[in-house]
């Protein structure tokens, strides 16, 4: 019998609480319409803020998916390896290199290996590239045949370096598509000579145009034999290279990193214990390093735009506040005519929900168009991308907004007396 009782009030008080639910919603969304330009006016905040958040998250969400792409089209499975150097090391003035006899010593000896290559900036970008009157800043790359498979760099026009132009030191170049424009060369350039510095060259090929990544011209280049450029700078002296590689599988990277670090530590007589003066670089690693770091900006600036958030829950309150007091008589007469506590406090925080996710919806679609129309502003941006959890989180945290600021007027509403409320003037 008790247990009986208890259900039935359990199930009067879930009633009550869905017909005040209800009843609550028709009275706020009847009290929105009522003060219409005064309810746009205290959701701006919320859209302001929420417009800001997703602005911010959609660029970013962008620049991610096209450095992926961007990423993929260089090739996920080409490995650089590369001398690596500690902040201390730097300070004390020594720097670790890796020197061409390395890359003798590693070619051919690992297996699992499919191609590799060995590429040395033989100028940077300030290097003059001239033909004729016009010049342009490059930079000049020392490689040989087997960059063309492990980079994938193929021609356009006329053909790339061969083992015989390395063998034979010849002074032959394949340019990049921006260096043929910005130099202008009439005709065909395939046959036409260039200088590099001071010592002249002899076009043999044309690369294809690759465009941009990350804002940086991938075709603002020129390539020539390894030997020749190594002849050119001293062969006494020994350059830091840079050797490329792509092995059979991506299972099989961690064996040949391993072997390929035996002997490279052997080589350079590291001693048992210390970090490796060296490092290979993946296209994975250096996406894992853009997502890291854009995963810092998102979190920094969606932060502090979001504080614009705060402002514009602040902004709800004051105005629910001040509806409170506006319409203290009118809550007398609810009240007299039988409206509970509950009822008041649910039809306020309803309504102050509603503001909240009404700015919160307008912030979102104003946010994507802005976030669009920036993108075009972007070099090398395909477009913005707002995630489906950037939407809900904008969603949930306005309502959160709307119940978190809404609770202080929805109580003192629902706490005012019948009597009082209706002497107030």
């Amino acid at each position: 019998m008790a247990d009986r009782i208890l259900h039935a009030d359990e199930a009067d008080l879930s009633s009550g609480l869905v017909h005040a639910v209800l009843e609550g919603s028709r009275a706020a969304f009847a009290a929105i319409r009522a003060n219409a330009l005064r309810s746009a006016l205290t959701a701006l905040g919320i859209i302001i803020g929420v417009a800001a958040v997703i602005a911010v998250v959609a660029i970013m969400q962008g620049l991610s998916r096209n450095i992926v792409a961007q990423l993929d089209d260089l090739g996920s499975d080409t490995v650089t390896l590369r001398a690596w150097t500690s902040t201390e090391q730097t300070l004390l003035g020594t720097g670790n290199r890796i020197d061409y006899n390395d890359f003798l010593a590693l070619q051919g000896r690992v297996p699992g290996v499919l191609d590799m290559t060995a590429q040395m900036q033989a100028y940077s970008f300030g290097s003059g590239v001239s033909h004729g009157r016009n010049t342009t800043q490059t930079q000049v790359i020392g490689t040989d045949s087997s960059y063309q498979n492990v980079v994938r760099v193929y021609p356009e026009r006329g053909r790339f370096l061969t083992a015989s132009d390395d063998e034979r030191r010849r002074r032959v170049a394949v340019l990049g598509a921006s260096v043929v424009d910005k130099l202008e060369i009439p005709g065909d350039p395939i046959g036409q000579f260039v200088r590099i510095g001071s010592e002249w060259f002899r076009v043999i090929g044309v690369a294809e145009r690759r465009g941009s990544l990350f804002g940086m011209d991938q075709d603002n280049y020129v390539i020539a034999p390894f030997s020749t450029m190594r002849s050119l700078n001293g062969e006494r002296v020994e350059r830091n290279i840079e050797i490329m590689f792509r092995p059979a599988g991506t299972e099989r990277l961690p064996a040949i990193q391993q072997q390929m670090g035996q002997i490279l530590r052997a080589r350079h007589r590291v001693a048992e214990g210390e970090p490796d003066p060296f490092e290979f670089v993946t296209a994975e690693r250096i996406r894992e390093q853009f997502d890291a770091i854009i995963r810092g900006v998102t979190l920094v600036a969606g932060g502090v735009v979001g504080i614009s958030l705060i402002v514009g829950g602040i902004g709800i309150m004051n105005i629910m506040l001040v509806s409170v007091t506006e319409r203290t008589r009118e809550i007398g007469i609810v009240k007299a005519l039988g409206a509970t506590p509950r009822f008041i406090l649910v039809q306020f925080l309803i309504e102050a929900v509603v503001l909240s996710l009404f700015g919160g919806l307008v912030g979102l679609l104003l946010g994507w168009g802005l976030a669009a129309l920036l993108a075009l502003f972007i070099p090398g941006m395909s477009g913005a991308a707002v995630p489906v959890w950037a939407m809900m989180l904008a969603l949930g945290f306005t309502s959160l907004i709307g119940i978190v600021f809404g609770l202080a007027p929805a109580v003192k509403a629902s706490r005012l007396h019948p009597i009082d409320a209706l002497r107030y003037e």
